[in-house]
C-alpha cells in the first residue's frame, strides 16, 4: 500500500454520538463552498491544472451523477446521511448516497455491456436475485448433487447447507477472493482433523462455480456475483478505471469500519487518481464484522489522510462513567466494584415473569411522566416471537406503541398473509393439497373484516367524535365472521379436492340459520367473489398470480381504510416477494431447455406457496418510516439491529441481561467468515481466536450501547431461560453489582 498522506483527505475517528457524522457533512458543506475560496485540493484534482480550469458550480451541471461518492454503512444510515447533508447544504446540490453494495449493484447494471464483452456472455438485461429466491433456485440446482451423505457429514439440513454454501461466496466476494480460490482457502482454513465432518473444500468451489456461471448464463445476478464482477472485472478495466475517476473527484464515506474490503480497493483507486475524500472509523461501532466487514483491512485506508480523533461525548452519555467499571466487573468478577443508581436490575425466576415485570416497570415510568415511550428502547441479543407477543400486548393494552426494528419474521407468520396464499389455492388450478379446512377457516375470518363507513355529518366538533368513537371501537375491528362460525363453515361447507377445493353454498351445512345475517352475508360474498375470480382465470382475463393478489387486497383488505403498519408492511412486502419471483420465473422461462424452468404455471404458483410455507424469510420492503402515534412508540431490538440503525434513547431496558448470546456473534457471524478477513486469510480459527474474538465483542457492544443511552440502564434477568436452563451468561456479575428494582414481583 502506498504510504504517501493525501494532506487534504481527512480520517475521522470517534465513539458513537461523538459528532463523526456531522463532521462528515461538515467537511462536504466545505468541499462546496463558493467558488471564489481557494479550492485547489478538491476542483483541480491534479497539480498541472490551472485555477482557470477548475469546475463551476453547480458541479457538473451537464453529468449524470454528482462529483462526489456518498457511501453510508446501511440503508437506514444512508438516508439519515444524505437528509443531513440536503438540510445542511440547504439542498443546493445534488446528492446521491448509496451502501457499497448498492454502489457495486449500479454500477455493474450501468457497465453491463462491458462485463458481456468482456466475460462473452448472452446480451440480456440483468436481474437481480433476492436472498429468498437465490436461496430457492440454488436449492433446485444443486439438488442432484446433495444427497443424504452429504447432510450427514455436513451436519445439518439442506436448507442451512444451501444457505451456508451461498455464504462463502459472499464472503469472498467481499474479500476480494476470486470464486476459483474459495477452496484454496477452505482447504487451509479447515482443520485437517475435521476432514470427516467438513465437506471437501473442492466440492463446495465446484458447486460456486457451478452456479455463477448459471446465472451470469441467464443474466442473474445475486449480491455476491455483484461485488465478485464488480471487484474482479470492473475495478480491473481501464475503461471503467478511466470512467470512474472522471465522475468522481470526492469521497464522503460514514462508518467505513462495516465496509467490506473492496470498497478500500475502489477508494485507493480513486484517491491515487488525485480524489480527495473524508472518512469516519468507529472502533467500538463495529457491527458487520462477520457479516462480509474488514474493519482492520479498512483502516489501513488512514495512511492516506490526516487523522482526526473526537473525544467529546455528548453530556448526557454514560460511556465515559460507565465503559471501564463494567468491564472491570465481567473481567474480574471478583472485583468488589457496585455501579451508580443509574444502573439497576430487575430479577425473576422465569422469563415469563421477566417479560411481564420489564413491561410493568415501562409502563408504571410512562404513566408517571417520567419517560415517553419513543424515549425507551428494549434490547435483547435475540428477541423471540414470546418476548416481541408479550411485552407488545402488555404494553398496547395501555395504550403504549410499541414498534420493532427490522423484524425478520417470515411472511407465513402474518394471518393476513396466509388468507391471501389460501385465496390462490382456491382459484388456480391443482393447488389443491396447498389448502386444508384451517386455512379456509382463517381465511374466512380475515376477509371478512367489519367495513362500517364512518358517518361524516353535523358539524366538525361532531364528525370528529364520530371518527374517534368508530375508529377506536372495538365493535369496528371484529371480523363479521367470527373464528367459531368460520370453523362450522369449513367444516361443512369447504369441499377438499386435489384439483379444484370448492366452497359450497352456505345452505351445505344443515343448520346454517345458526350462523347469522352478517356471517351468512359476508360468507356468501367471498363465495360469489371467489367464484368470479375463477372463471375470469379460467378466461385468463387475470394477467397473473401478482394481479389476483391486488385484487384481493383491494376487495376485502384495503376498502377504503386504513391498515395498521405493520399489516401494510406485511402486504407490501408479500406484493414484492411474488412480483420479483414472477420475473424470475419469466427470465428461466425464456430458456426452454433450462433444467429450472419451462413448467407449467401452476407449478410455479405451488412452488411459491410452499417457498412462503416453510417459513422463508424475504427481504425487507421498500422502507416506509412510520409516522404520527407509530413513531412515538417503545423500541423493541436485538442487539445487531440497535447497533446497525445508530440509535440512541433515554432509557435502556438490557432484556436477557444473563444470557450467554450476549458474547455470541449469533446469526450476525457467517459460517467461514474469519476465513476470508484479509490479515488472515485461509488461517484456522481456533478455541482460542474465538475466545478473543468474544472478549472483543462483548466490550464493543458495552461501548456502543452505554454511548448510546443517556439516563437509565435496567438490567433484566431471570434465572432460567426459555429452556428452563439457568442462565449464566457473562452479564451476569453487572446483575449482581446493581440495585434491584424488581425481584420476583417484590419492589425492592
Amino acid at each position: 500500500m502506498k504510504t504517501v498522506m493525501f494532506s487534504h483527505s481527512v480520517w475521522i475517528v470517534g465513539m458513537s454520538r461523538s459528532g463523526k457524522t456531522a463532521r462528515l457533512v461538515e467537511q462536504f458543506a466545505r468541499w462546496m463552498q463558493d467558488e471564489n475560496h481557494d479550492q485547489e485540493s478538491f476542483y483541480t484534482k491534479k497539480p498541472r491544472l490551472k485555477n482557470s480550469d477548475r469546475l463551476p458550480k453547480p458541479l457538473y451541471p451537464h453529468r449524470t451523477e454528482g462529483s462526489v461518492l456518498i457511501l453510508a454503512a446501511n440503508d437506514d444510515n444512508r438516508r439519515e446521511l444524505a437528509d443531513e447533508i440536503v438540510m445542511a447544504t440547504t439542498g443546493k446540490y445534488p446528492v446521491r448516497c448509496k451502501t457499497p453494495l448498492g454502489f457495486f449493484q449500479d454500477e455493474v447494471i450501468l457497465f453491463w455491456p462491458l462485463l458481456v464483452q468482456s466475460l462473452k456472455l448472452k446480451a440480456q438485461f440483468p436481474v437481480r436475485l433476492r436472498p429468498e429466491t437465490e436461496q430457492e433456485l440454488a436449492t433446485r440446482l444443486w439438488r442432484p448433487y446433495i444427497n443424504e451423505e452429504i447432510l450427514r457429514r455436513a451436519g445439518t439440513n439442506e436448507y442451512r447447507l444451501v444457505r451456508r454454501i451461498l455464504d462463502l461466496l459472499q464472503l469472498a466476494a467481499s474479500s476480494g477472493t476470486a470464486v476459483e480460490d474459495i477452496g484454496n482457502v477452505l482447504a487451509v482454513a479447515l482443520a485437517p482433523e475435521d476432514s470427516d465432518t467438513n465437506l471437501e473444500p473442492e466440492f463446495l468451489s465446484a458447486l460456486l462455480l457451478d452456479w455463477r456461471n448459471w446465472c451470469l448464463e441467464r443474466g442473474l445476478l445475486s449480491y455476491g456475483i455483484i461485488i465478485e464482477l464488480y471487484n474482479q472485472y470492473l475495478l480491473t478495466d481501464p475503461h471503467y478505471q478511466q470512467r470512474l475517476t472522471q465522475r468522481y473527484q470526492g469521497i464522503l464515506a460514514d462508518d467505513v469500519q462495516d465496509y467490506p474490503a473492496v470498497a478500500r480497493h475502489l477508494f485507493e483507486l480513486l484517491l491515487n487518481d488525485g480524489a480527495v475524500g473524508a472518512f469516519t472509523y468507529n472502533p467500538d461501532g463495529i457491527v458487520r464484522l462477520g457479516l462480509g466487514a474488514d474493519p482492520d483491512y479498512m483502516r489501513e485506508l488512514a495512511a492516506y489522510c490526516q487523522q482526526e480523533t473526537l473525544t467529546a461525548l455528548p453530556d448526557d452519555s454514560l460511556a465515559d462513567r460507565l465503559t471501564t467499571p463494567m468491564v472491570e466487573i465481567i473481567t474480574e468478577p471478583l472485583t468488589l466494584l457496585s455501579l451508580p443508581e443509574v444502573v439497576q436490575s430487575i430479577q425473576a425466576t422465569s422469563r415469563a415473569q421477566l417479560l411481564r415485570q420489564t413491561a410493568e416497570v415501562i409502563v408504571q415510568a410512562i404513566k408517571q411522566g417520567q419517560v415517553e415511550p419513543e424515549q425507551i428502547a428494549v434490547i435483547a441479543p435475540g428477541l423471540d416471537a414470546i418476548a416481541r407477543y408479550t411485552l407488545t400486548e402488555i404494553l398496547t393494552k395501555q395504550n403504549i406503541p410499541v414498534k420493532s426494528l427490522n423484524d425478520q419474521r417470515p411472511l407465513i407468520a402474518s394471518p393476513i398473509i396466509r388468507a391471501l396464499l389460501t385465496i390462490l389455492a382456491l382459484v388456480y388450478p391443482g393447488l389443491g393439497r396447498l389448502v386444508n379446512r384451517d386455512a379456509v377457516a382463517e381465511m374466512l375470518v380475515m376477509l371478512s373484516k367489519a367495513d362500517e363507513r364512518i358517518e361524516t355529518w353535523g358539524d366538525e366538533e361532531s364528525v370528529e367524535s364520530n371518527l374517534a368513537q368508530q375508529t377506536n371501537s372495538p365493535v369496528a375491528q371484529q371480523p363479521k365472521i367470527d373464528p367459531v362460525r368460520a370453523g362450522l363453515i369449513a367444516d361443512y361447507c369447504f369441499q377438499p379436492h386435489p384439483e379444484r377445493p370448492n366452497l359450497l353454498p352456505v345452505t351445505a351445512f344443515d343448520r346454517w340459520d345458526r350462523l347469522g345475517y352478517a356471517a351468512t352475508t359476508a360468507y356468501n360474498e367471498i363465495v360469489k367473489w371467489l367464484e368470479e375470480q375463477r372463471s375470469q382465470q379460467e378466461l385468463r382475463l387475470i394477467p397473473s398470480p401478482i394481479s389476483l393478489l391486488d385484487r384481493a387486497i383491494q376487495r376485502f383488505l384495503w376498502d377504503g381504510t386504513n391498515l395498521a403498519y405493520d399489516q401494510l408492511a406485511a402486504l407490501r412486502e408479500l406484493l414484492e416477494t411474488a412480483q420479483h419471483y414472477w420475473e424470475i420465473d419469466t427470465r428461466l422461462r425464456q430458456i426452454p431447455s433450462d433444467r429450472l424452468g419451462g413448467e407449467l404455471p401452476q407449478n410455479t404458483i405451488a412452488e411459491f406457496i410452499q417457498l412462503l410455507q416453510r417459513g422463508t424469510i424475504t427481504a425487507n420492503p421498500y422502507p416506509m418510516r412510520p409516522m404520527g402515534t407509530a413513531a412515538k412508540a417503545v423500541t423493541l431490538a436485538t442487539i445487531f439491529q440497535y447497533r446497525s440503525t445508530r440509535r440512541s434513547h433515554r432509557w435502556h431496558f438490557w432484556l436477557d441481561a444473563s444470557s450467554p448470546l450476549w458474547a455470541k456473534g449469533g446469526a450476525a457471524t457467517l459460517f467461514g467468515a474469519p476465513f476470508f478477513l484479509r490479515d488472515r486469510l485461509g488461517e484456522p480459527w481456533t478455541a482460542e481466536d474465538e475466545q478473543l474474538a468474544e472478549e472483543q465483542r462483548l466490550r464493543r457492544i458495552l461501548a456502543d450501547l452505554l454511548s448510546r443511552v443517556s439516563e437509565r440502564i435496567y438490567l433484566c434477568h431471570s434465572e432460567l431461560a426459555v429452556n428452563g436452563q439457568e442462565q449464566l451468561g457473562p452479564l451476569l456479575p453487572l446483575v449482581h453489582a446493581c440495585v434491584s428494582v424488581v425481584a420476583d414481583g417484590v419492589g425492592v
